[in-house]
């Protein structure tokens, strides 16, 4: 093992929960890290829906009092060894015990029960270095739900023996989400005085927000592609925080997530119909028979079949998909969607299956291993989004052979290039402009080139032949953990 050793601080991690791509981050990158001879230890929440069967193996390594709003509350800590990754969960029967790990809106109630959640948190994650037999060089915060640990170091732990030379790492995983709640927590929550705080580097018209404290606090930021680390620091994409990130300059860095390729791995998936390789994708067609056939589609080897896998919301895209869907439907072509989102999406997608029952499957659910049947089994993979930080869909989709069809932003404009004719460059296509007719377009150009045979194939060798795992991402963050290491 390296001498750095790491605190990995996150809300979701595979398999225990998970709502979106943190979970993933959360399960691949230290696992990825631990191979590089980096200490890196997990720690998260203790949510009443983690799985029994993870619950069972858990073993209580301490147990403390916290002083939080004012009086004593109970706080566990657990023990868990997950894929040679060790995970600390933090255990108390009150704040981990809603019916999901972060409340709906709706009301000041709601957020108001989130901030107490991770108020409790951030507060337990610091206090737990206390009692356990591992003292972090570094505390990688993930996230608004921790944006609070490098605030609470500075002001609160800063000048104690075991605090006092840790450093922090802040990523931001999806800027839209910033922890924004009343001032008046900063007292009741955390115990800080706002007299002795510099409030500007918390405050947010008037509120407090979680997200630019960890961006504020911490020794350095990351998100997670090149492209989204330039484009939230314009007013498109910033989310009113575009200022702040333009002003901390080069603390920031763009590091691309990747893919745990023992998970998405098509020669050895159990999941899927046929397991197949690079140098055997004509099996990939048996998978595509066996998906039309379980969909209910006619079983036909020559039509491509595109596919989407997305939260059904603005966000992904949607708008401007259902704009152009009858143009879509109308090319000779089979359109596989998994997800769910927005009431008002699944029901006008479901419309349109029913009018076109011959050429369009809609699956509203999330079912993981209909997803890497969908992702075997189709040809081209679509991902029209309005912003994407990073997305994992379309490298699973490049993993298994399966072109896609992005809008070029965030870590889609990172790992899909276009298919250039003329130089025989790229390993897909992709789109500019935020608009239906050009996605519409790039649809029927892949679709022309699935009908070329030999330039298809040669695309589908080039895709799955590229690395898109974690290893090279996990380098560059071994890079930042020894500037602020040394």
């Amino acid at each position: 093992m390296s001498n750095i050793k790491v605190l990995f601080a996150s809300a979701e991690a595979v398999p225990f929960i998970k709502t979106g791509g943190l979970a993933d981050v959360t399960y691949s990158l230290p696992k990825a890290l631990r191979k590089l001879g980096i200490d890196v230890r997990v720690i998260l929440p203790k949510y009443s829906q983690i799985p029994e069967e993870f619950k069972e193996e858990m073993v209580t390594i301490t147990d403390f009092p916290i002083e939080f709003k004012g009086q004593q509350e109970d706080c566990e800590i657990l023990y868990l060894e997950y894929d040679e990754v060790p995970y600390y969960f933090v255990g108390n029967g009150y704040h981990f015990e809603q019916n999901s790990p972060y409340q709906v809106k709706g009301g000041s109630i709601y957020e108001f029960k989130d901030s107490e959640k991770f108020a409790f948190f951030n507060k337990a994650i610091l206090e737990t270095i206390r009692y356990i037999d591992f003292k972090p060089d570094i505390i990688h915060s993930n996230d608004w739900h921790t944006g609070m640990i490098s605030v609470l170091l500075n002001q609160l732990y800063c000048h104690e023996k075991d605090y006092s030379n840790i450093k922090t790492i802040f990523t931001i995983h999806n800027l839209q989400y910033q922890g924004i709640f009343p001032k008046e927590i900063l007292k009741g929550l955390f115990g800080l005085e706002i007299e002795n705080i510099d409030i500007e580097k918390l405050e947010f018209y008037g509120d407090i927000n979680f997200m630019k404290a960890g961006i504020n606090y911490s020794d350095i930021v990351t998100t997670v592609s090149k492209t989204y680390s330039k484009e939230i620091q314009t007013p498109e994409y910033g989310e009113k925080l575009d200022g702040l990130l333009r002003k901390i300059g080069d603390r920031l860095y763009g590091i691309l997530n990747g893919i745990d390729y023992d998970m998405y791995n098509p020669e050895t998936d159990k999941d899927i119909y046929v397991q197949y390789s690079v140098d055997s994708i004509d099996k990939k067609l048996e998978n595509k028979l066996k998906l039309q056939k379980e969909l209910g589609l006619p079983e036909r080897k020559d039509v491509p079949v595109i596919s989407l896998i997305s939260r059904l919301v603005n966000m992904k895209g949607i708008d401007i998909l259902i704009k152009v869907l009858n143009e879509i439907l109308s090319l000779d072509i089979q359109f596989v969607i998994l997800g769910t989102g927005e009431p008002f999406y699944e029901s006008i997608l479901k419309e349109y299956e029913y009018k076109y029952p011959e050429k369009l499957s809609v699956n509203i659910l999330f079912d993981n291993k209909l997803a890497k049947k969908i992702y075997a089994g189709s040809d081209i993979f679509l991902m029209p989004s309005l912003f994407e930080p990073c997305g994992l869909g379309q490298m699973i989709a490049l993993r298994y052979g399966t072109l896609p069809i992005v809008r070029k932003t965030g870590g889609l404009n990172d790992t899909v290039k276009l298919y250039n004719v003329f130089t025989d460059e790229g390993n897909g296509f992709s789109f500019t402009n935020y608009d239906a007719y050009d996605m519409l377009y790039t649809i029927k150009r892949a679709v022309k080139f699935y009908n070329d045979k030999k330039v298809w194939n040669k695309l589908v060798k080039r895709a799955m032949e590229r690395d898109y795992s974690w290893k090279n991402s996990a380098k560059e963050y071994e890079k930042v953990y020894k500037t602020i290491y040394n």
